[in-house]
């Protein structure tokens, strides 16, 4: 399988979960420069909050929402 870990040439944001009783994970890298990671299902709720507000897609458009 590929190495699907986001970094800033190639951004994105990365989660998962191994089992039903395993805390959720995620990480993120973006296109400026700027990267998080969170392991826990509410840390991982606010991670990708916060990707979707600031990064990602925040940059797209030249940040028109």
């Amino acid at each position: 399988m590929a190495d699907l870990t986001p970094t800033p040439d190639f951004p994105g944001i990365r989660i998962g979960k191994e089992g039903p009783y395993d805390d959720a994970y995620a990480d993120y890298a973006c296109r400026c420069g700027q990267s998080a990671n969170a392991i826990g299902d509410d840390n991982v709720k606010d991670l990708v909050q916060d990707y979707t507000d600031n990064h990602g897609p925040a940059h797209r458009n030249g940040g028109r929402k």
